[in-house]
């Protein structure tokens, strides 16, 4: 029944024109969160400005909560232009085009002001626009602070997470920094996870504290160890094909209320992850402040191994560094 009801949503073309007197572009938009999360805040406020500033000629219709499919679902479907736009995140992303692996490197930023310079960057612009071939564009980042791990017990350095089974996103980067923590990397569906924490399929995920929380992951893995071990930003992107098929007006639009909602995004941002963390406190869950100095020290054979094996991505990851 649910792929019937995602096959009528998809039905028709996705550029749409109304018999009226004002033309119409309707796209479709698909993200996995659902309507308290800033994610679907900030793209509902993108789609009213869309529509302001092309005076109602372009509409932006959401489907929150995985309506049309999992996240990488909605990917395909978007790289094959049956569906418009999606919000995706750069360690899916680096599946598809590896510039996007830069951002899953562990402690690659100092701190949250390093890793906005880095997104406002050329080299931010860039990574956007790697996967054109590929049948997507990036149109914006939004903020998805700092991911950290969470488990049923405490993790306050590495040894704490060996052979613990650690749910990571389908990111072969995400995979090689759970292995050099020692821990068990344990690839799986988002939408899964709270079960497979409640029966012990997995011991441990990592994730940022809006998402832990908004979940419900804190009800069955009550330590959040803040080690911060990334900055992985959630990645809005389009079609190409769709991308090619709109006006110039339109491009121009749409790319400045993207732009628009990553700002709205991080005022969001920090508003949801101070409510969350109080929310999580109350509900008895302990934050542990960590030394992330084994942690760092731990994952250094990944970048080791980046400058040995793909030097041109490592001189991104320095240009990086540098820039703060």
């Amino acid at each position: 029944m649910k792929k019937s009801f995602i096959a009528s949503l998809l039905m028709g073309v996705v550029l749409s024109t109304p018999l009226s007197l004002q033309a119409q572009t309707v796209l479709k938009l698909s993200h996995n969160q659902n309507r308290s999360h800033p994610v679907h805040s900030a793209l509902t406020y993108m789609a009213k400005q869309a529509k302001t500033l092309s005076d109602g000629e372009l509409i932006i219709r959401i489907y929150p909560d995985a309506q049309l499919g999992k996240q990488r679902e909605s990917l395909e479907l978007v790289q094959k232009g049956a569906l418009a736009m999606a919000k995706s995140n750069a360690a899916e992303l680096e599946a598809f085009s590896k510039p996007y692996g830069v951002y899953n490197m562990p402690y690659l930023f100092d701190n949250i002001d390093h890793y906005h310079k880095v997104l406002e960057s050329t080299i931010g612009e860039k990574i956007l626009q790697s996967s054109k071939e590929k049948g997507f564009i990036g149109l914006a980042y939004l903020d998805a602070g700092a991911r950290s791990f969470y488990a049923k017990k405490p993790i306050k350095n590495p040894l704490d997470l060996k052979s613990l089974k650690v749910r990571v996103q389908p990111s072969q980067t995400a995979v090689a920094m759970v292995k050099d923590l020692g821990g068990n990397p344990t690839p799986l569906d988002y939408g899964e996870l709270y079960t497979a924490l409640q029966q012990g399929v997995v011991d441990a995920a990592e994730n940022n504290i809006p998402s832990y929380t908004l979940s419900r992951h804190s009800e069955v893995a009550k330590y959040f160890s803040e080690d911060e071990h990334t900055m992985v930003p959630d990645v809005l992107v389009i079609s190409t094909d769709i991308w090619n098929k709109l006006s110039e007006k339109n491009q121009k639009v749409l790319k400045k209320a993207a732009k628009e909602a990553t700002l709205k995004m991080r005022e969001l941002w920090k508003k949801s992850e101070a409510t969350q963390k109080a929310e999580a406190i109350k509900q008895g869950v302990e934050f542990i402040t960590v030394d992330k100095a084994p942690f760092k020290q731990a994952v250094t054979p990944m970048y080791e191994a980046m400058q040995k094996n793909d030097p041109e991505t490592y001189k991104v990851i320095e240009e990086i560094k540098n820039m703060n």
